[in-house]
């Protein structure tokens, strides 16, 4: 009778935890209960939970995030796209489609600095979008440019996403070792392919001639880069500090912080001092939400290792999935799906311990896996019909999602080209490796 009490009371919090989660409850209470529910349906006590919860701290690099994010949110604050826009244009804009490449190379900058594809429709779409048009591209390829291209820099250093994967792939410690800065000497590749297709295809649908060319001045060149003359060295120094070895991760995240709160409150003055409180609080806001999920999604993590959940997903799967590029066919559709449903730090703290003990086992290298995984959330963001993008762009531009669909289609096949070869060709994320 007690079993069968002790049964009933689990399967009463499994319905529970259902009926919380269909009800719209916060992703870290769902996790934490079904973490809870895991680990008293094996009598260990759930001090394990608060425990679990230290053991994040402990992360050396887990202060990368807030000093990224916090630097990405005035970056938002500031005028920093518009230089960014006028800078590329002078550049790039003589060549054919030039304000298409410089939308593409932009959006990817300005999403990897800021962690936030919404973020990027949000701030460079009034600047690109009527400027697309008037150059003479489509409506229609214009909304697709903006809306596709937002979450082109998850795979560019310093990417939120791809330091989490770090942190948690390198929690879990399965398959082979690697660094956080070998991700970000992974994702440099796949990215120029990206850019290198949608460039491609860009150029041939608009061959002919059509679209004018902005002439190339040295003027015009020259003025940008004054304009711009404080946010240049940024990358150079996150870049060039770590992979030259005068800083760790952490500290390049501390300088970077540092220096563009410099650059835009006391240089170029677009942030008034007693608005950085305000700042600071809401990308804690935003912070203090990633890493209490991240806290309990390792929690439940550590119950389904215990519970021997990826080794019994791996043996499921070997029944029909034999080779391993079969297992990144099925990995592939099944992270386009989730992309498009889940946002991209829950599918991260939700998927990746589930998937990286199985990928190990088929012998993919966890930092490709990592790669794979952010190149597939890129495209997830605007994969009909509930992908964040197109609801963000939606709202800004005030088009319907059916205009939507019908201009981001292209620009998904394209990427999806793009993610095939990034996936079945290793090398392309693991040359500095191999």
């Amino acid at each position: 009778m007690a079993r069968a009490g002790y049964c009933r009371l689990i399967w009463l919090g499994v319905v529970g935890l259902v009926l919380m989660a269909a009800a719209g409850a916060p992703l870290f209470a769902v996790l934490m209960g079904a973490a809870m529910l895991g680990f008293y349906s094996v009598d260990i006590d759930l001090a394990i939970i608060a425990i679990e919860l230290y053991r994040i701290v402990d992360t050396p690099l887990l202060v990368a995030l807030p000093l990224f994010t916090f630097a990405g949110y005035l970056l938002s604050e500031a005028k920093t796209s518009t230089r960014l826009v006028n800078l590329m244009q002078s550049m790039f804009g003589f060549l054919p489609s030039g304000l298409a490449v410089v939308g593409f190379v932009v959006c990817a900058v300005f999403t990897a600095l800021t962690g936030a594809s919404g973020v990027t429709i949000v701030a460079l779409g009034a600047l690109l979008l009527p400027a697309l048009r008037q150059a003479g591209f489509s409506e229609h390829y214009s909304l697709g440019l903006v809306t596709s291209s937002g979450s082109l820099g998850l795979l560019l250093v310093p990417s939120v996403p791809l330091i989490l994967y770090g942190i948690i792939a390198q929690q879990l410690d399965v398959g082979e070792p690697f660094t956080i800065v070998d991700l970000f000497v992974a994702g440099i590749v796949p990215l120029t392919v990206m850019l290198v297709l949608l460039t491609a295809w860009t150029l041939w649908i608009h061959r002919g001639g059509k679209i004018p060319r902005t002439p190339f001045t040295w003027p015009a060149v020259w003025q940008a880069l004054v304009a711009a003359r404080w946010e240049l060295p940024l990358p150079f120094i996150v870049l060039g500090g770590v992979f030259g070895g005068f800083f760790a991760v952490s500290e390049a995240a501390a300088v970077t912080a540092f220096y563009v709160l410099i650059a835009e409150v006391f240089l170029y003055r677009e942030i008034e001092l007693k608005r950085v409180p305000k700042i600071m609080v809401e990308s804690m806001v935003m912070v203090g939400g990633i890493l209490l999920i991240l806290g309990i999604a390792l929690a439940f993590t550590n119950f389904l290792v215990d519970a021997e959940v990826p080794q019994q997903l791996f043996e499921f799967m070997q029944t029909y999935i034999s080779s391993p590029l079969g297992f990144l066919l099925l990995l592939n559709v099944l992270l386009l799906a989730l992309g498009a449903i889940l946002d991209i730090f829950s599918a991260i703290v939700i998927l990746v311990p589930l998937l990286l003990p199985v990928a190990a086992s088929y012998g993919i290298h966890p930092v490709h896996l990592g790669i794979i995984f952010l190149a597939n959330m890129q495209i997830g963001y605007f994969t009909p019909p509930v992908g964040m993008n197109l609801f963000i762009a939606s709202y800004r531009f005030d088009k319907s999602l059916l205009d939507l669909y019908r201009a981001t289609w292209p620009f998904m096949l394209v990427l999806l080209v793009a993610l095939a070869l990034i996936t079945y060709v290793p090398a392309l994320s693991l040359w500095f490796i191999t």
